[in-house]
């Protein structure tokens, strides 16, 4: 249940065979985002849990789901990007019912992450996922 910008991403990753250029193409998408406004770099935007820091905007406009990041990392700024991927623009009520696991799965990362870059992706996800359980 992914959406069609995400599947975009997991055709590239198909196309890009080696690891390092799937790492460099994670990164290039955090490149290519938005930095969140300092303004919103609070406490209450923080997720804890991750490595870097990092931080997580959700957003909710008319029951759509929609969240902006940042974080000091590349690499983490690149996996904020992906995630956006995957949830933006999703009803809220959906937020909640994507299998993030399964679909980051598709792109390989689970086995090239280390273990803290690892437990700090989750801990974006469930993050998104208390936001959208919160206003389903």
């Amino acid at each position: 249940m992914a959406t069609p910008a995400f599947e975009e991403i997991v055709e590239d990753f198909e196309f890009l065979e080696d690891w390092e250029d799937r790492y460099r193409h994670v990164i290039e998408q955090g490149k290519a985002m938005e930095p969140l406004d300092d303004a919103l770099k609070v406490p209450a935007t923080k997720v804890d849990g991750c490595a870097s820091q990092v931080w997580l905007h959700p957003m909710i406009d008319g029951g759509v789901f929609r969240f902006d990041g940042d974080s000091d990392a590349l690499i983490v700024r690149g996996l904020i990007a992906v995630l956006r991927l995957l949830y933006n623009d999703l009803p809220v009520s959906e937020v909640i019912k994507v299998d993030a696991g399964g679909e980051l799965a598709r792109l390989g990362l689970n086995d090239h992450l280390s273990a803290q870059r690892s437990n700090g992706l989750r801990a974006m996800i469930e993050r998104i996922r208390e936001v959208a359980q919160e206003k389903a």
